[in-house]
């Protein structure tokens, strides 16, 4: 999660739930802060598309770096708009890109697009809804083509279950091609059991699994964000030594046997039993 609260001021909207989104200057890097009702959401410098200061934003890209080949388009469908930070990332390293997002709030749409315009030229098409429900209804040309699907949702600081069980995950596996990548973010504290779980349930749809995360957390030792990427086809391991690099703290990338002994006896989520991600403590948000 992120680690700062942004500021008071700023343009800002009411969403569907009664929360206020707002964006204002970041309070300790450049760029903007797109906060919801107290959470810092997404973090975009406008002059520099390839600054990301949230470390698992920074991992992503890092993972998205190396599909196909530097530079090339890619056809990315984003589950959780934010900010639009990584669709914007995208953009600008590999243009061409076609992108799809898919947000539940088309006033926080609307309050990004105002606030923080995108880049011209951008193939960035939103689309909203329940990021679930949505999905599952992508035109068929989408199915089998997308090298990339990032989910990365949150209603204030939790993901709702019905976006961790085994089901959806299966929707979003279909519209993979036989190489791409999924990337999901999960927010979990001591002990790790939430993310445990969701690491079983990726598993179980695209076996090939990858953990990123700054190292204590890992361990278990305090609240944060823990990457997955899975495939349904083997991920590279000269991919390893750049993801390890990424981020501004000591990274952690669990393979093989870590994440058998990671995923060791976690239950996977369906959704006749899954749970919201665990909620963090305000303190998680201070500076």
């Amino acid at each position: 999660m992120a680690r700062a609260r942004v500021e008071e001021s700023g343009p800002r909207t009411r969403l569907s739930d009664g929360t206020i989104a707002r964006i204002a200057p970041s309070g300790i890097t450049s760029g903007f802060e797109l906060d919801v009702d107290g959470t810092p959401q997404s973090h975009v410098d406008l002059d520099d598309p390839t600054h990301l200061h949230f470390e698992y934003i920074a991992r992503m890209a890092a993972v998205i770096d190396r599909l196909r080949m530097p530079g090339q388009p890619l056809t990315a469908v984003h589950l959780g708009a934010g900010a639009l930070t990584l669709p914007r990332y995208i953009a600008h390293t590999r243009p061409g890109s076609r992108q799809q997002v898919i947000e539940l709030e088309q006033p926080l749409v609307d309050l990004v697009r105002e606030a923080l315009p995108l880049p011209r030229g951008a193939q960035i098409r939103v689309r909203i809804g329940d990021a679930r429900a949505v999905a599952e209804k992508l035109p068929p040309g989408l199915t089998g083509a997308a090298d990339l699907v990032v989910s990365d949702v949150f209603a204030g600081a939790q993901t709702p279950a019905h976006l961790t069980t085994v089901e959806y995950y299966r929707s979003l596996a279909r519209l993979l091609d036989p190489a791409g990548v999924l990337l999901v973010n999960v927010a979990d504290g001591a002990g790790l059991a939430f993310a445990r779980r969701q690491v079983a349930t990726v598993r179980a749809v695209l076996p090939e699994v990858l953990l990123l995360a700054e190292v204590q957390l890992l361990k278990g030792r305090r609240f944060g964000n823990i990457v997955i990427a899975a495939s349904a086809s083997p991920l590279p391991a000269e991919w390893l030594p750049r993801l390890m690099a990424a981020g501004p703290f000591p990274a952690k990338v669990a393979q093989g046997a870590e994440i058998d002994e990671f995923a060791r006896g976690a239950r996977v989520a369906t959704d006749a039993d899954a749970t919201p991600s665990p909620k963090p403590a305000a303190s998680v948000f201070e500076r």
